[in-house]
This record gives C-alpha cells, sequence and structure tokens, in this order.
C-alpha cells in the first residue's frame, strides 16, 4: 500500500491543526468525518487528485423526500446555488442526500491550510444553511405545496443559523 501523498497529508495536517477528528480511507486520497452544525449533521469527505494537485471536499446529509416534493426542492437548490459564488448544491436521488461541492486547484503539492479549512467550513455552513429550508418542503402538507413559494421561502433571515462572531453584544 502507498503512503498518502503530499497533498493528503497536508489536508490532514489542516484538519489537525484544528483538532477535527478524522480518518484516512485507506488506499484512497480521501479523508471522512462529520461535524454537528446547527441544524444537522454533516458527513464530510475531502478528496484529493494528485495529478490535478486540487482538492474537493464534499458535505452532505440526510433528506429523504417523496416525488411530489422533489420538484420543489430541487428548484430550492437550484435558486440557491444562483446566489453562490463558490461551490454548489446537489441533491443525490439514489441516496437521498443534500450534498455541497466545493473544489480548489492548488499552485503547490502542499495544501495552504487556511484555503482547506475554509473550504470545509464553507460546505459545514452551506448544508446547515440550506437544511431548514428543505425541511419546510418535507413538512408542508400535501394540499399547501402549489402555495409554496421557493423564490420567498428562500428570502426568510430567521431559518438561517447564527454566524460565528455576530453575536449582539449587551451594552
Amino acid at each position: 500500500m502507498r503512503p498518502p501523498s503530499i497533498q493528503l497529508t497536508s489536508v490532514a495536517d489542516a484538519f489537525n491543526e484544528h483538532g477535527w477528528q478524522h480518518e484516512i480511507i485507506e488506499g484512497q486520497e480521501v479523508i471522512t468525518t462529520a461535524f454537528e452544525a446547527h441544524h444537522t449533521r454533516v458527513q464530510l469527505f475531502a478528496q484529493v487528485f494528485t495529478q490535478l494537485n486540487s482538492l474537493t471536499v464534499v458535505g452532505e446529509t440526510a433528506m429523504p423526500i417523496d416525488e411530489l416534493r422533489q420538484p420543489l426542492l430541487l428548484e430550492l437548490l437550484h435558486r440557491a446555488n444562483k446566489m453562490m459564488n463558490l461551490g454548489g448544491l446537489e441533491y443525490d436521488l439514489d441516496r437521498q442526500r443534500v450534498v455541497f461541492r466545493i473544489t480548489n486547484i492548488f499552485e503547490r503539492e502542499k495544501f495552504d491550510k487556511d484555503i482547506v479549512s475554509t473550504m470545509v467550513h464553507c460546505s459545514i455552513a452551506e448544508v446547515d444553511r440550506i437544511i431548514p429550508f428543505c425541511s419546510i418542503i418535507q413538512q408542508t402538507a400535501e394540499d399547501l405545496l402549489d402555495d409554496l413559494n421557493i423564490e420567498r421561502l428562500l428570502l426568510r433571515q430567521d431559518l438561517l443559523p447564527p454566524v460565528p462572531g455576530d453575536e449582539e453584544m449587551d451594552i
């Protein structure tokens, strides 16, 4: 068995620096872990592509949805993607999971720890941010689905998780 690449080792170093428990999948250039976010548990995978000198970080969580609500969920993810600058949301129809994927191509074989940790934080935050909206679609009564406006739903600020460091200080 080959030892992990310089790229994967640098990703593991970034995880270690933050104290994130993780596991390297034997025989693959993949690290896996899970995080408890504000709204959901996010399963996370970081995969290195050594020939491209790139890293893809994938965060995902279960979101079972019936066929009736599926088009609304897909519209939600599409509209959310239109507002993003980095990465993208997907729905894995086969496994019924909401997925966020972000990729970066690095200049050097040893990946920048700040970029790696930003990719991880972004993946967790985007999955956690979208889940309450998905849950509304999942829980909306069948006779009210026609009244559900996805564009307006995405404007709701009360469903967003708190942003770390944005807590108002009591004076």
